[in-house]
């Protein structure tokens, strides 16, 4: 039985009056989750959605989601985290890209996803015209089981749109076996038991809310607590009052934290262990987490959604002594650096990262020949430079050709040129990444425009934020005469970064 849902199942079995999901007032024990997950499985089996079919969650952190993704899997469904911060332009191509059944939402996103192109809407909270109202269907069936639907290794688990490296997002297929063993991974390189609870307070449509380590967590037996949205205050406010042991926390996340008046003095004694990654971390940085988080294995790690997330981590011993370092891989995991030829090179060289294991994604939603080109001989072939020293412990030098990483978010840079370009004073455009003191990076546009355009940098924004979600759109443009390029016609976006601002 490879069907992730069977873990609630199991947990009920063991323990059937454990709470296992927390968010403010609202607890719910495996026996009461069980409950509300057949009910919910029993009404989207009667709305006609089963075996193969993907449904689309707009949410921000609710146990609502949670419920839906084990309802889904228990029918044999899958689901579609949808980032919230898209525009409702890229959420129609993603579920149009999906052929998706259905979509849930709430109300805060209601009319933009009116329009949607499913065949049904669910909206948590009461009904409305052309929605069917969650609440009312968990009531309404509550009671009923449902059998769980038995799926191969190979069966679609969840579908993740990402930014990768072209002009439109690529869905990742990931399977019921690539989180089985990404859970394991995880459960051995921490320890995580029954007795663990993961406090999740980054946004379950990213690999990192949801599976660094929570997931997980689930299925070892522990319990989640969700916060709605990042909140550093509530953060720590939840750790003194629940007693998290684990949290993700994304470069951004633990900027706003560590600027905290006071949280030094707060207490954080609970935390074991916190994941990171997404930067490279000095050692004044690595001094002042463990500062407020005394009692914390900082492991700072490396990943990627076609992975389930977290492939590598530098272990406590070496928090210090490897700092810049992602680590060494999980259990199942293999890792390679590799030349242009694919050839493996010695320790300590640069070259391509690849992965080899049960966690890498099965291939690209209906696109054979992105996968192709990024699954070759056995090998996921990441896009992002880096090395191996002499003890096998990772460094990422240089990431994924082109890609922006904006407070935890991937930012194709030809996704943002493609909207440039839709302006009919735009003759050009590149866009690179700018440092950033609270974002790490964001986006900065160079910009051809065609001769006599009378064109400026806000009305280009403005243009842009029509079209694209706010953190994609450029937070600087610079008009230029003519974008640097090789001589094959290849845009030269490291000459762009060290061009001199235009005032």
């Amino acid at each position: 039985m490879h069907n992730f849902a069977a873990v609630l199942e199991h947990n009920v079995g063991r323990y059937p009056d454990k709470v296992v999901l927390t968010q403010g007032e609202r607890r719910l024990t495996n026996r009461e989750l069980s409950t509300r997950v057949h009910a919910l499985a029993a009404g989207l089996r009667e709305l006609g959605i089963g075996r193969g079919d993907i449904v689309a969650l707009l949410l921000y952190n609710h146990i609502e989601f949670l419920e839906t993704v084990l309802a889904l899997n228990h029918l044999g469904a899958a689901f579609l985290p949808l980032n919230y911060r898209l525009s409702p332009t890229e959420w129609e191509f993603i579920l149009g890209n999906a052929e998706a059944s259905a979509v849930l939402t709430e109300p805060e996103f209601a009319d933009a996803a009116a329009g949607m192109p499913v065949r049904h809407r669910l909206i948590l909270g009461g009904g409305q015209d052309g929605w069917h109202s969650y609440d009312d269907i968990v009531a309404r069936h509550l009671g009923e089981t449902v059998p769980l639907e038995e799926v191969g290794p190979d069966a679609l688990q969840r579908l993740m749109y990402t930014s990768g490296t072209t002009s439109r997002p690529k869905g990742v297929c990931i399977t019921h076996a690539n989180l089985l063993h990404k859970n394991l991974g995880h459960i051995v390189e921490f320890g995580i038991t029954s007795s663990d609870t993961t406090l999740v307070c980054g946004p379950l449509y990213h690999v990192g809310g949801l599976d660094l380590p929570a997931l997980a967590t689930l299925h070892a037996g522990g319990s989640l607590i969700l916060t709605r949205k990042f909140d550093a205050n509530e953060v720590v406010d939840t750790i003194e009052r629940e007693r998290p042991t684990n949290i993700w926390l994304a470069p951004s996340m633990m900027n706003a934290l560590l600027h905290l008046p006071g949280i030094t003095e707060r207490d954080t004694s609970s935390i074991r262990f916190i994941i990171g990654g997404g930067e490279k971390m000095p050692v004044p940085l690595v001094e002042r987490i463990r500062a407020a988080f005394p009692s914390a294995w900082f492991a700072d790690a490396y990943g990627l959604t076609e992975t389930v997330s977290g492939d590598t981590f530098n272990d406590a011993e070496h928090m210090l002594s490897k700092v810049g370092s992602v680590g060494r891989p999980v259990v199942h995991l293999r890792v390679r650096i590799v030349n242009d030829l694919g050839e493996e090179v010695p320790r300590g060289q640069l070259g391509e990262i690849t992965l080899s294991g049960p966690k890498v994604f099965a291939g690209y939603w209906r696109d054979p020949e992105a996968t192709a080109k990024a699954l070759r001989h056995g090998w996921f072939h990441t896009g992002d430079i880096g090395r191996l020293d002499e003890d096998g412990y990772l460094y990422v030098e240089d990431r994924k050709k082109d890609m922006i990483v904006s407070g935890g978010e991937n930012i194709a840079t030809p996704e943002v040129e493609r909207v440039l370009y839709e302006h009919p004073d735009v003759v050009e455009a590149a866009v690179v990444g700018m440092p950033h003191s609270r974002w790490g990076e964001v986006p900065k546009a160079f910009v051809v425009l065609r001769t006599g355009a009378a064109l400026d940098a806000e009305h280009l924004r403005d243009f842009c934020r029509e079209r694209l979600a706010k953190f994609k759109v450029p937070a600087e443009i610079q008009f230029i005469d003519e974008l640097p390029r090789t001589p094959s016609g290849k845009v030269l976006k490291r000459d762009l970064r060290t061009l001199p601002v235009i005032a």
